[in-house]
């Protein structure tokens, strides 16, 4: 069974079964994320990498990028859940989420969280989380959604999702690569 036939079957699956994994889905995203920072600040002393950013700047800084991508990840949260659903793949909504920030993004939650660990790591004062970390989660992250939740979207909603993929970009609104600009299109 391939990963898009398993996010497939539990998405479409019983309610208690969704039920049962969306802690475990929660706890894994998490526990993913803090084992991001963690490495970032080991990679930051064996690199012995500088400081990032220390001082008021540092703390104004950080805290304003963490604050909005809380912002924007909690606000993706409450879409999903008046659709009935979670923000963990085993149990999200039943229908396609297209407004508010989903409306200009295709993922703005996983926007949102990129900012917060762009903004954590300025407030760690973490180079590796900045430069290296966050974006090699970015990388990760844009695998996941080109080979297992967007064919998993496509085969549960058809041709409204191909449509919406087609018509909204993937993280930045606005942002999108041009057919014949030598990139394919998000």
């Amino acid at each position: 069974m391939s990963l898009v036939d398993l996010f497939y079957s539990v998405a479409t699956g019983s309610h208690r079964r969704r039920a049962l994994l969306t802690p475990i889905g929660l706890v894994f995203f998490a526990g993913l994320l803090l084992l991001l920072v963690v490495v970032a600040k080991y990679v930051d002393a064996w690199l012995g990498l500088p400081a990032l950013m220390v001082g008021h700047s540092g703390l104004f800084v950080g805290l304003g990028l963490t604050g909005v991508g809380i912002l924007l990840w909690g606000s993706c949260i409450a879409f999903f859940l008046r659709a009935r659903g979670t923000p963990v793949p085993f149990n999200p909504p039943r229908e396609l989420v297209t407004v508010g920030p989903y409306a200009r993004t295709r993922n703005p939650m996983l926007t949102g969280m990129f900012v917060i660990l762009f903004g954590l790591g300025v407030l760690l004062h973490s180079a590796a989380l900045v430069f290296f970390v966050t974006p090699a989660f970015i990388v990760a992250n844009v695998i996941e959604l080109r080979l297992v939740e967007e064919p998993e979207l496509e085969r549960r909603f058809g041709v409204v999702y191909t449509e919406y993929r087609r018509q909204v970009p993937m993280f930045v609104p606005g942002f999108r690569f041009r057919p014949g600009e030598g990139a394919s299109a998000n």
